[in-house]
């Protein structure tokens, strides 16, 4: 990226592209995940909104360790507000986003294995009613965004 363009989002690398006009269903993932997750979702209008869409229907907080959540390589040199707020507020991601109890982590791990597909535990359920982000040292970090609103 060119420093006059510092700042400024790019336009999506094939390897993006591709993922957006021709998305994989997580089918077997879903399905696998009904006998050991409590809530689950995809992350179409995004990590802040669908998040958010759990917590006020499960009435349940969560804290969400930024480091853990997985974020696409285009978004690579970007300013890190700005990639944070890409990756959390940004949508069409078409992955599944779920809550499970602890003493389920060995099945969920055999699960992805099987499926051959990396899964990410970013976070825990929390009490209280909002998302709270952690940095690398577990500092809270102020989080601009929110997700994709279709009402708005």
């Amino acid at each position: 990226m060119h420093e006059r363009n510092a700042g400024r989002p790019r336009a999506p690398d094939d390897a993006a592209r591709l993922r957006l006009d021709l998305p994989e269903p997580r089918v077997a993932l879903g399905m696998s995940l009904r006998h050991v997750a409590r809530a689950a979702i995809d992350l179409s209008d995004g990590l802040l909104g669908d998040l958010g869409h759990i917590l006020e229907r499960s009435r349940v907080g969560a804290e969400v360790d930024w480091p853990a959540v997985p974020v696409h390589a285009s978004l690579d040199g970007l300013p890190d507000a700005l990639r944070r707020r890409l990756a959390l507020a940004g949508g069409d991601d078409y992955e599944l986003l779920f809550t499970a109890a602890p003493e389920n982590r060995s099945a969920i791990e055999a699960i992805g294995r099987r499926l051959d597909l990396p899964l990410a535990r970013i976070g825990r359920i929390v009490a209280g009613q909002e998302a709270r982000f952690r940095d690398v040292r577990g500092r809270p970090l102020p989080v601009d965004g929110h997700g994709f609103d279709h009402f708005a």
